[in-house]
């Protein structure tokens, strides 16, 4: 169950969000364009990032660049 130890995980990398343009879900509540994120967990679609909430959440990879 390694979902219960995302937040504390080291950091696997670093995004940045370019949009909250959602198609189905508001992801502006939890999301900033423009602010980097922490990337505590990947998989094919998705991202698990800590948002602005302080919790992680798993947001498509189409809001995010990655910060070189």
């Amino acid at each position: 169950m390694i979902h219960h130890t995302w937040a504390t995980r080291p950091t696997i990398k670093k995004v940045k969000c370019v949009h909250t343009n959602a198609e189905k879900y508001m992801v502006s509540n939890v999301l900033t364009p423009g602010k980097v994120y922490e990337v505590k967990n990947e998989t094919d679609e998705f991202y698990f990032v800590i948002d602005n909430s302080g919790k992680v959440g798993g947001f498509y990879k189409d809001y995010f660049e990655e910060v070189k």
